[in-house]
């Protein structure tokens, strides 16, 4: 049986908080992350991390990353690996947004990894929409790591 692709990240378990220092209430960078056993045939990664439980009904985009090199196991904190693009993102810019929900009930962050067979041909400040539309027919595998967050 081949190994599990996954996505983990020293900063939290999946299902657990994301701290504040990857928030807005803190240092707002990304997390520390790492790419375990990717498909075979892997030329690139995209992520997407959104909140599914946005008070406007529709998943708030955090961050959208693609053309990471296929050989890259880690994605350091308040990095972004050489080559990597950057997409637009609901804050209004491209680069990592952590959470930052109204106060009361937490949130969840999903954080999808894409392993593509290809490189993307899209530009820094691309859509969510035109992220997905170009990974069509191209995704290999997808991991998935969860956080919560709550503000008080």
């Amino acid at each position: 049986m081949e190994p599990q692709f996954t996505l983990k990240s020293t900063a939290f378990k999946d299902g657990g908080a994301i701290p504040a220092k990857h928030a807005c209430d803190g240092e707002d960078v990304n997390p520390f992350l790492e790419i375990k056993n990717p498909p075979e045939g892997t030329a690139s990664f995209a992520i997407i991390v959104d909140d599914p439980d946005a008070t406007r009904g529709v998943a708030f985009d955090h961050w959208l990353l693609w053309n990471i090199d296929g050989n890259t196991r880690y994605l350091s904190e308040d990095s972004v690996p050489h080559g990597a693009v950057q997409g637009m993102t609901d804050f209004g810019s491209p680069k990592w947004g952590g959470p930052c929900p109204p106060p009361g009930k937490p949130h969840r962050y999903v954080f999808k990894l894409y392993a593509l067979d290809v490189a993307l041909p899209l530009s820094a400040g691309g859509t969510k929409q035109e992220l997905i539309k170009l990974m069509e027919g191209h995704v290999l595998g997808i991991a998935v790591l969860t956080g919560i967050y709550e503000r008080r």
